[in-house]
């Protein structure tokens, strides 16, 4: 989770719809730079499996004729905002972050979407009201259509279709990877709660494996789960649908 705001500053806003048109896939390999993520005794580094399986998951969907951008392409590490921004950028888009468990039987697969346990924050900060004058709202509780929307609510009105995108990946992912559950999980899951697009998580088991070759293996299942997945969802969202 990152640094909570401060309760002195005006609460960060999503901006207003992007102009950048056409459907793109972003995929977002967790960690990197300074962040290796989970750690394995075998000296696997999650940052850079995940950086593999985005290359791989990229090449696929691109030979499928979809638009790929990634959050990063080398050993950086974007902010949460940062990797949200990317999507953001686009009108029509999905969101897909791969991770590595630190923990877990070896071959799973799990898919995530972020599913808030709390009502929408009523955020109203104050500017040092005057004594006994009442505190000046920043922003309204229930933004309106044309309202800005707080930065890390964002992914709240996609949840549905995140968790309708998260259940048609988790059912490739179960005929692919034996073992893994056969629906997808919500969770508040940082990584995902500033994207104004439906936005998954996929957590692979894990840097505990025996060899890095067991996990670079499971790249190429990994793609075709994705690849499988995004044209059900496109299809079935009928929205540009290949």
């Amino acid at each position: 989770m990152g640094a909570p705001q401060s309760q002195s500053a005006p609460p960060r806003t999503a901006p207003p719809a992007p102009a950048v048109s056409g459907f793109v896939v972003i995929i977002d390999p967790a960690h990197g730079g300074a962040d290796p993520g989970a750690r394995g005794a075998n000296g696997i580094v999650e940052k850079d499996v995940v950086l593999q399986f985005a290359r791989n998951v990229r090449a696929d969907l691109e030979r499928q004729s979809y638009r790929v951008v990634m959050t990063r392409n080398d050993d950086s590490n974007p902010s949460y905002d940062d990797r949200a921004a990317t999507a953001n950028a686009y009108r029509d888009a999905i969101f897909i972050s791969l991770h590595v468990s630190s923990t877990g039987t070896v071959g799973v697969a799990r898919a995530y979407y972020c599913q808030f346990w709390t009502p929408f924050a009523s955020l109203t900060a104050t500017a040092s009201p005057s004594a006994g004058a009442p505190a000046t709202p920043v922003l309204a509780a229930q933004p309106s259509r044309s309202d800005l929307t707080v930065w890390q609510e964002a992914q709240r009105p996609h949840t549905d279709l995140s968790r309708r995108l998260a259940d048609g990946l988790q059912l490739q992912l179960d005929q692919l990877f034996p073992g893994s559950p056969s629906a997808s999980a919500g969770g508040e899951v940082r990584g995902l709660r500033s994207v104004t697009a439906p936005a998954v998580a996929v957590e692979l088991s894990s840097v505990a494996a025996p060899q890095a070759d067991q996990l670079i293996k499971m790249s190429s299942p990994l793609a075709a789960s994705i690849v499988k997945a995004v044209a059900a969802y496109r299809t079935g969202n009928a929205v540009g649908a290949k």
